[in-house]
């Protein structure tokens, strides 16, 4: 497990832009992409708001490329070839080249679409793409075609921490001498009546209808629930000596990955962050750093309740008194909450934010919860130090499942 792992490609499409610059530069801005979704269906449901993708990806995919994938596909095919061009699109054997993207829901739009053809159409009517456009490994597969991987090609699913467990699983493909290097990330677009419907009725969306870009405000003690967002962030990770035999530029270092489960409850977080601050010790180990070297931390921060203060009591539990000194930050403020596809974009937003040395603040902070005791920046982005620094990424889903994740300055 010796073998070093870089970041040489990044790419995204997400609620507040269609790449990765209009992304972090929107980010930084404190720029919200949530909005009133604009479909007839919305009337009836009671949340009405959402982050959807800034660029269609149906505009941006080749006609018939659109036809054939599920949107979350479309979404993560853009963020691919985004991060694979970056990359430089590394020439290297086949079978020594890894994809690894998850979604936590798969093409569930696709087959409620397929659902309605089916009731009003007949069976006939079926796409003969359906079955594909709803496979959980759909988009790894479709990524893993489009740069022609055959070291293994995998999806994760493990609810909203599945983009940051791709990053991990891809990481181990490298380490272990599977794979040079491997496309990884997350995606997810499934803001559809049946999905709005059924987290309204868990009651963690926010209801705040009428002002939808400051719905979404993590550790603010006006939070009423999270707002579902859409969109996919990619990754290219390398073997440290693949990539400099190629003379790639690196972009962030992949540090370590922690990987742990509450054994609570399947859709509440363990109060007293357990699970999660176990999570973040072990990538702090496996990254062979202490938690003094940690300076920042991208936070789960879904703007719910429970979550945002079982995350401020893990984080104090992994880092002890050191957490006074970590500038945290809730980008699902403006993003949205994308599922399977968070942790894949906020690793992307972590590896910028130790590349440009700033942290995009958390929006829509005005009141800060007590019960919350960390740095978070708010207002405007805040600077980190120089030299070698290091950050951490949390990502944690329904079903108990904690990711942490941590990078390195390059």
């Amino acid at each position: 497990m010796s073998r070093e792992v870089v970041v040489t490609g990044l790419g995204m499409t997400t609620p507040v832009g269609g790449d990765v610059e209009s992304t972090w530069q929107a980010l930084l801005a404190g720029t919200s992409g949530i909005s009133v979704i604009d479909a007839p269906w919305v009337a009836e449901q009671p949340a009405k708001i959402a982050g959807i993708m800034a660029v269609d990806p149906a505009e941006v995919v080749e006609r018939v490329e659109a036809r054939r994938l599920d949107r979350s596909q479309q979404a993560a095919l853009v963020a691919a070839r985004e991060a694979w061009a970056q990359a430089g699109k590394p020439e290297i054997d086949p079978n020594r080249l890894g994809a690894v993207i998850s979604t936590g829901m798969g093409g569930l739009t696709s087959l409620m679409d397929a659902y309605d053809t089916l009731l009003d159409r007949g069976p006939s009517r079926i796409s003969p793409h359906m079955v594909t456009q709803i496979m959980p490994n759909g988009p790894a597969a479709i990524v893993g075609l489009e740069v022609g991987a055959r070291a293994g090609v995998h999806g994760q699913v493990s609810a909203c921490a599945s983009g940051a467990e791709a990053v991990s699983y891809a990481a181990r493909m490298i380490q272990t001498g599977r794979a040079d290097v491997v496309v990884c990330g997350g995606t997810e677009a499934v803001i559809h009546p049946i999905t709005m419907a059924g987290f309204a009725a868990m009651r963690a969306l926010s209801t705040r209808n009428d002002d939808p870009t400051a719905a979404s405000r993590p550790y603010d003690l006006g939070r009423d629930g999270f707002v579902m967002g859409e969109g996919a962030g990619v990754m290219v990770l390398e073997s440290a000596e693949f990539a400099a035999a190629r003379g790639a530029t690196i972009l962030g270092i992949y540090g370590g990955a922690g990987l742990t489960s509450d054994g609570h409850h399947i859709a509440q977080p363990d109060p007293e962050g357990l699970g999660a601050a176990r999570a973040m010790g072990f990538a702090i180990e496996d990254a062979g750093l202490s938690p003094t070297d940690i300076v920042h931390i991208n936070a789960h921060a879904t703007s719910t309740p429970q979550g945002d203060i079982a995350e401020s009591v893990a984080i104090r539990g992994a880092l002890g008194d050191h957490t006074d000194n970590v500038v945290v930050t809730g980008t699902k403020s403006m993003t949205g909450h994308l599922l399977g596809g968070a942790g894949a974009i906020e690793s992307v937003f972590t590896i910028l934010a130790l590349r440009d040395r700033l942290v995009p603040p958390t929006a829509n902070l005005v009141d800060k919860d007590p019960e919350v005791t960390l740095d978070v920046a708010a207002g405007a982005p805040r600077a980190l130090p120089t030299g070698d620094i290091a950050a951490l990424n949390n990502s944690f889903g329904f079903g108990g499942h904690d990711v942490a994740l941590v990078f390195r300055s390059a």
